[in-house]
């Protein structure tokens, strides 16, 4: 099946409850631009490669590029997030959906008014399937097979992007071995420039497509349709998400920056490329595969990874500890949050 604009702008216009839907999904996109796309620039502002302002920018037009580009090559990360849950059918089904994007935007926001990187893509999953249990009655609204991947991505990275933090550093210390390190910092600096789009388009790539799911999920629901069945991504939807998250990401998260590319580890410019090119080759192989991963895991745990080829002293554990904590909290906080919120939208709505 395919949505065509006009179709979507026909039934936004006939349907109130779409059109909150949209919006919300829309201010998800925001946010996750905002709050999580500055990951992507955190090392190469920290090693002073960019300016922070530039950096953004930047960011701004390659997540943008992100997730037009590999949701033409390969769109399963969308389709797995969309059949995740199951809604049923009905007003109640929406109004549902509706309560588990407010909770991810209350849950994104709070992690940012604290400078904590939390994943959107755990909060997103954590909040859909708190508001399918709440609606449902039990787990009948999860679909097992597909939290599966969640659990493959989780592992990835986290465990994958530390492994090869590790390695890509070594690697470059080894080719760089008889060069003289001040003769490179230049070199590092503009290379992490590649590194910083490289992490952003990827940060588009997977996130962009997961939101193109939940808006493709809440279409359906408003037509009265429990399955989403197989539908073709519109190019008119990846153009409106990645330039809502391009616009979310242009505002900036200086706060986030701050944490993940100074407090937790100090870099050099050659390690902050080492960083970057170890956590989008993850990101990369992932999204080929149609796995959905954290974008915000793999880019602090390779971080870690870069920190570890020191000693395990220079990784900043407090700062660890908090990220740490925020991640496990993630799943059963937004879970929860989003589980009381339908119970809540339901009665009142």
């Amino acid at each position: 099946m395919e949505i065509g604009l006009a179709w979507f702008l026909e039934r936004v216009v006939q349907s109130p409850v779409l059109l909150a839907t949209v919006l919300l999904t829309l201010g998800v996109i925001f946010v996750n631009g905002w709050t999580d796309a500055p990951n992507a620039i955190a090392t190469c502002v920290a090693t002073r490669a960019m300016p922070p302002r530039s950096a953004v920018l930047m960011s701004a037009v390659f997540n943008f590029l992100g997730v037009l580009v590999m949701t033409l090559i390969n769109s399963t990360v969308a389709m797995t997030i969309k059949n995740m849950v199951n809604f049923g059918s009905g007003g109640d089904a929406v109004t549902a959906l509706c309560a588990a994007l407010f909770a991810i935007i209350l849950w994104a926001v709070v992690a940012w008014y604290f400078g904590i990187p939390t994943s959107e893509s755990h909060a997103l999953i954590a909040g859909l399937s708190g508001a399918a249990i709440a609606l449902q009655g039990g787990l009948g609204g999860i679909n097992g097979a597909e939290w599966t991947k969640v659990f493959i991505g989780l592992g990835l990275s986290t465990g994958l992007g530390f492994a090869s933090g590790f390695f890509v550093t070594k690697l470059t210390e080894l080719i760089c071995r008889r060069v003289d390190r001040r003769k490179t910092v230049g070199f590092f600096r503009g290379a992490q420039v590649f590194g910083g789009a490289a992490m952003s388009f990827m940060h588009g790539a997977q996130d962009g497509q997961k939101f193109m799911g939940v808006l493709i999920l809440g279409v359906f629901l408003v037509n009265g349709s429990d399955s989403t069945g197989a539908v073709a991504l519109p190019i008119w939807m990846m153009l409106l998400c990645s330039a809502i998250m391009a616009l979310g990401t242009s505002f900036g998260g200086y706060k986030i920056i701050k944490a993940v590319g100074m407090d937790m580890v100090k870099l050099e410019t050659y390690q902050g490329f080492s960083a970057d090119v170890a956590a989008a080759s993850c990101l990369l192989l992932s999204s080929l595969f149609g796995i959905p991963v954290s974008t915000t895991h793999t880019k602090t745990t390779a971080i870690m990874g870069v920190g570890a080829t020191k000693r395990l002293s220079a990784i900043n554990l407090r700062v660890v500890k908090d990220m740490v904590l925020t991640w496990i909290l993630t799943f059963p906080g937004c879970g929860l949050i989003g589980f009381v919120m339908a119970k809540l939208f339901v009665k009142l709505f």
